[in-house]
């Protein structure tokens, strides 16, 4: 009889209010002992984990304990505070997740309708525009920006080269370059050669008469006395070329 009760010792507590075995007791001290978290905590007491006061509460916001115009930062500290705060009690943690998967569901449903709004009044704009505005928006698209900052930079750096050998000579030769790039990039869109060089020896002479009208009427003390009107006028030759191939159809 020593033997068993030595074996498997039962121990009664009055904290507990329960008989609790040997084995079970070496059980949970082990639970806490590899796993230092609050719902190891709870079992070592006999699962009293501290209840959420707010789990009936419907609205998500106050559930939470945040306003409505909350940023998301504060909500996203709120729920973290509240599941370490509430840990070990499993309804108490879903009706925290429930309250903030429903307020992250509202706001990307407000997000996805001011897009949806946005390009409706866009559209309805381009329908009441005049005629005129509608068959030029015809022609125009809108590519990757990946294209146009590569475009961007091949236009820029053509401007930097002209800039550099200003004292050497004009920019025909990289005129002439940015010309052939040009037509190049919208024969790959249009897939018509005649078409493109078209486009691009209508964008070269568009921005040399613009750049001719509106380089002379720029300050002086704004330009360096080194640029001639010739180089300044194939800089705006660049911008108009880079529009031609990169948002033109």
């Amino acid at each position: 009889m020593a033997s068993l009760s030595i074996a498997a010792p039962n121990f009664t507590t009055s904290f507990i209010g329960k008989k609790i075995t040997f084995r079970e007791n070496t059980k949970r001290q082990n639970c806490c002992f590899f796993r230092r978290s609050p719902r190891c905590a709870a079992l070592s007491y006999g699962g009293n984990a501290p209840k959420f006061p707010r789990v009936s509460v419907w609205d998500p916001y106050k559930r939470l304990g945040v306003n409505q115009d909350a940023s998301e930062e504060e909500i996203w500290g709120s729920r973290n505070f509240l599941l370490q705060q509430y840990a070990g009690h499993e309804r108490s943690e879903e009706s925290i997740e429930a309250a903030f998967e429903k307020i992250l569901m509202t706001s990307f449903q407000q997000r996805k309708k001011t897009k949806i709004n946005l390009k409706s009044r866009l559209k309805k704009k381009v329908e009441e525009s005049p005629p005129w505005v509608k068959n030029l928006l015809n022609f125009v698209e809108l590519p990757a920006t990946e294209v146009i900052f590569r475009r961007l930079f091949l236009f820029a750096f053509m401007g930097g080269w002209s800039i550099m050998n200003s004292a050497e000579g004009g920019p025909a030769f990289q005129v002439a370059v940015s010309l052939a790039a040009c037509i190049y990039f919208l024969n790959e869109k249009t897939k018509s050669l005649a078409r493109a060089s078209i486009y691009g020896l209508g964008a070269l002479v568009t921005g040399w008469v613009c750049g001719s009208i509106l380089v002379p009427n720029i300050p002086s003390m704004l330009l360096n006395p080194t640029w001639t009107l010739e180089l300044l006028t194939s800089l705006v030759v660049y911008v108009f070329l880079f529009l031609a191939c990169t948002f033109l159809k």
